[in-house]
């Protein structure tokens, strides 16, 4: 900290005092510590240590996008300083301030919710989403932030080509699943939003006062620019519900199964209303989404696999693959959502 200390303190108006110092609960994705001045509470990310992928763990990318939203998209922590500068810390960094709030996968029993609130907190979440998906690219300065052209395809693809290079002789081929969803692939729809590509109520700061808000959205790691509808369908991916099988309960990481919460069909028409899309073909990008999911659940795996990571959460993610295909196979098969 000696190093980034006079650096923030010429970068930001104001900044006094001795910093406090503490590292987030992190995987293997970028680092996250709280920089708590007294009278300031900041957030610094970094790229994880060792090697990394090429075009993976792009800072600016994830500084870029927050910066450049904030001032026609609130819901983004306010980013206040960003080095290439690897002289400093061993590797880019960013800062921003820290929004306070809650983070979430359960809604606390003593908060004493009923339906009203919990359908409250729904709405707001997907409102959101909405919101960020029919927002001005243009105005926003992002019409630079990617490659909306071909985004489908490099999407479905790109998670074909994943799989087959995390996949474990344990593991189902499921050439069945990649086919279809390379057959049944749609054209461009000609839609350019801003897609965060991870979003989730855990993803999101509630408001401190009142956590029925979203304060602010987190991890842009891996946003783009595409088909909103691709964005939608990885977010429907993550929302189990109540009435679902066993099996599709075995991904469940926040509070979308609570009475009050909508179910995936209330969404759609929710997100309709709101955005003005057509989401009448949803059951392609949600199988999609189900299925980009289980790849990535199945990259876990194979590191357990071949011994990269002894954690011994990763032992079971093979059965969360397999239920998450069949999953796929039966909205493939219905074509529900």
């Amino acid at each position: 900290m000696s190093k980034v200390d006079p650096i923030l303190k010429a970068a930001i108006p104001g900044l006094t005092g001795e910093a406090k110092v503490t590292q987030y609960p992190s995987g293997a994705s970028n680092l996250t510590y709280a920089v708590d001045y007294p009278d300031r509470p900041l957030v610094l990310r970094r790229p994880p240590f060792g090697t990394k992928p090429k075009s993976g763990h792009d800072m600016f990318r994830e500084y870029r996008i927050m910066r450049d939203l904030k001032p026609v998209f609130p819901a983004v922590p306010p980013c206040l300083y960003y080095t290439d500068d690897e002289s400093i810390i061993g590797s880019e960094f960013y800062v921003m301030d820290r929004v306070d709030g809650h983070i979430l996968h359960k809604i606390p029993k003593d908060w004493n919710w009923g339906e009203t609130e919990t359908r409250q907190l729904c709405e707001n979440f997907w409102s959101r989403l909405c919101d960020l998906h029919t927002l001005d690219v243009e105005a926003a300065g992002l019409s630079d932030f990617g490659r909306p052209e071909g985004y489908v395809e490099r999407q479905i693809k790109g998670w074909n080509k994943r799989f087959k290079k995390a996949w474990t002789e344990d593991i189902p081929k499921y050439d069945d699943i990649q086919d279809w969803l390379e057959e049944k692939m749609p054209a461009d729809s000609g839609l350019v939003s801003v897609l965060h590509g991870d979003y989730r109520i855990d993803n999101c700061i509630l408001n401190a006062e009142d956590p029925t808000q979203v304060s602010a959205i987190i991890d842009w790691e891996i946003s783009a620019l595409g088909d909103p509808l691709m964005d939608l369908g990885n977010t429907l991916a993550y929302w189990v519900q109540a009435d679902d099988p066993p099996h599709m309960k075995l991904t469940v990481r926040q509070p979308s199964m609570d009475a009050g919460m909508m179910t995936r069909k209330e969404v759609l028409d929710f997100y309709a209303k709101r955005t003005g899309y057509d989401v009448s073909d949803m059951a392609y990008y949600y199988v999609y989404g189900i299925w980009r999911l289980a790849v990535i659940i199945q990259q876990l795996y194979f590191r357990y696999v071949d011994g990269s990571t002894k954690d011994p959460r990763f032992k079971s993610y093979g059965q969360m693959v397999m239920a998450l295909a069949e999953t796929a196979r039966e909205k493939i098969r219905t074509g529900e959502i």
